[in-house]
């Protein structure tokens, strides 16, 4: 009878209310990677990241006290927050800065995507969550994929920058964001609601930005082109408040691989941004690169999926 009735049950994508927030998040992410583009040139990348998270900090913690969160948290999860700052709001989104400065956006949000492949070696450790042969089938075929993508970028590389040291510092940025979202749902982080401990979160993670900028960076630098600025406003409002708060409740409600779906969608939203604007050259290597990575990212996403499920 319980069977009868699951199989009858809409997939949890299908659901509005799980949908909805879905999609945005895949355009709004996808759009970033983009606007991040316009942040490289004009300041010094460790304050262009401070900026951002010292704009986004306020303005999480005036949507927790909108909507009437606790702003206080115990210790242990002050020490969660801490270390999802230093992972995601520095260790995380500098390095995206960095990569962004030696490979075209939607490369980088390549990268970004293969995050599951730690979340899931994360997740069997920590977790005890199987890892299948399905899943192994598919990782291959998403790195392979993303290979050929990397030398295409090699070989036409439009923004002329260093691929293997742009590689690394995206493959580290990745690293660090599958760190945070594995922790953000321990005991401690679940104690507390999403905005609050986001909100101190980046608090904290906008401190040592800044810090490590007075040190690598010197004095702050204030570009006078507005786009720098709209850029700002909109990678902090729209690409840190809106969006984290609804990607950590996807995690939480349908379980990290149906919320990874995302970042297959937030690749093509960036790819197709990316050859729009940054003139990224579409040869039959790339063509081929693109098509393995996706094939493997679904693969691999799903056969996570079902293990879960079954």
């Amino acid at each position: 009878m319980s069977s009868a009735l699951a199989a009858k049950k809409p997939h949890a994508l299908l659901r509005p209310a799980i949908a909805l927030p879905f999609l945005l998040i895949a355009m709004i992410w996808g759009s970033t990677w983009f606007v991040i583009t316009t942040q490289i040139a004009a300041a010094p990348t460790l304050w262009s990241v401070t900026y951002r998270f010292a704009l986004a900090a306020p303005v999480m913690f005036a949507l927790a006290l909108a909507t009437r969160q606790p702003l206080a948290m115990p210790g242990a999860t002050h020490r969660l927050a801490l270390a999802m700052g230093l992972c995601q709001f520095v260790g995380n989104f500098v390095f995206v800065y960095l990569a962004e400065e030696h490979l075209t956006s939607g490369i980088v949000a390549l990268l970004i995507g293969l995050m599951f492949v730690p979340n899931a070696v994360l997740g069997a450790k920590l977790l005890g969550e199987p890892i299948t042969a399905r899943f192994v089938l598919g990782s291959a075929l998403a790195v392979a994929g993303i290979g050929l993508l990397l030398v295409n970028e090699a070989r036409v590389a439009p923004l002329g920058g260093n691929v293997l040291l742009g590689t690394a510092f995206g493959v580290f940025a990745m690293l660090a964001a599958s760190v945070t979202n594995v922790i953000q749902a321990l005991p401690a982080g679940r104690r507390v609601p999403i905005v609050t401990l986001v909100a101190w979160a980046i608090f904290y993670g906008a401190l040592m930005d800044a810090a490590l900028a007075l040190v690598f960076a010197g004095p702050p630098v204030f570009p006078e082109a507005p786009g720098f600025w709209l850029g700002t406003v909109y990678l902090a409002v729209v690409g840190t408040v809106v969006t984290l708060p609804l990607y950590y409740r996807l995690v939480r409600e349908l379980g990290a691989g149906r919320a990874a779906y995302n970042g297959v969608l937030v690749v093509v939203f960036a790819m197709t941004l990316s050859t729009l604007f940054e003139g990224y050259r579409w040869t039959g290597l790339a063509v081929a690169g693109a098509v393995l990575a996706l094939a493997g990212l679904i693969v691999a996403l799903r056969a996570r999926q079902v293990a879960k499920d079954s």
